[in-house]
């Protein structure tokens, strides 16, 4: 990977740590995309990796976070919630401007997704400007999909509990308060897209089987600046066919570095 990387940290809001890698291409740049992790997750994925060789390739730095919680970053993971995280969004958006950074990407997956969108809908410090969002089988409407993957017994269950079932396929209950549900409520990614201005790509496979094809389909639909959908035919929420995660990682990459490498207006 032509580059250097330099782990960080940066405090959020609320004055909690926050641990990323800023990845640099070494003749410089002041473009940058910033990473959005999804749920369980870390700034270590594997689509965070892959993206980041590509943006390097095309001189393009990335910055990759862990959420509250999750990863290297401070505090347990049973009280995260939206508003921490698009908290610790917009502090990752202000680190990277505040590092001279002015032309910037922004790209989420899944519950990142939701994460990034809120964030690309505010705005931003100074000159600095959010040139593409690039989403990964986004979740808008996380309450519906945790209603739906749950049901209504397991919502009762995690409500008396603070515990929900381990949706990355572990056997053991993972701790979480029914307060991030509560907090999800007050969060309209619909909403938000109306007002994000930056151009829009949102790639999901059509047998996704946690986040609900008209998420995607709705949220295509209120936003109104430059966009784009892809259903990738055959592919599931993790992409998990070679091919499938190769086209989804290109697609991503390609419409960054198009927006990025753009004249700034």
């Amino acid at each position: 990977m032509p580059g250097m990387e330099r782990e960080v940290a940066f405090k959020d809001l609320a004055g909690n740590r926050v641990a990323g890698i800023l990845a640099s291409p070494e003749a410089g740049t002041d473009r940058v995309v910033v990473l959005c992790h999804g749920f369980l997750s870390s700034k270590q994925s594997t689509t965070n990796k892959v993206l980041t060789a590509l943006l390097l390739d095309q001189g393009i730095a990335t910055f990759r976070f862990d959420f509250f919680g999750q990863g290297e970053s401070e505090g347990l993971f049973e009280h995260t919630t939206v508003t921490t995280a698009v908290n610790q969004a917009m502090a990752a958006l202000d680190y990277v401007i505040s590092n001279g950074f002015l032309r910037l990407g922004l790209m989420g997956s899944s519950f990142g997704g939701l994460v990034a969108t809120l964030v690309a809908s505010r705005p931003l410090k100074g000159a600095a400007v959010l040139s593409a969002l690039s989403l990964k089988c986004p979740v808008p409407d996380f309450p519906e999909m945790l209603r739906l993957e749950f049901g209504k017994a397991g919502m009762e269950r995690w409500k008396e509990s603070n515990e929900i079932p381990n949706v990355t396929g572990g056997s053991e209950p993972i701790r979480l308060r029914y307060a991030f549900y509560e907090d999800c409520l007050v969060h309209d990614a619909y909403k938000a897209a109306e007002a994000i201005r930056a151009p829009v790509l949102i790639v999901q496979g059509d047998q996704d089987e946690h986040v609900p094809l008209h998420q995607s389909g709705r949220l295509f639909e209120a936003i109104r600046s430059e966009k784009r959908l892809e259903l990738l035919p055959g592919a599931n929420h993790g992409f998990t066919n070679a091919e499938d995660f190769r086209t989804m990682t290109r697609l991503q990459a390609d419409w960054l570095t198009r927006h990025l490498s753009a004249e700034r207006p």
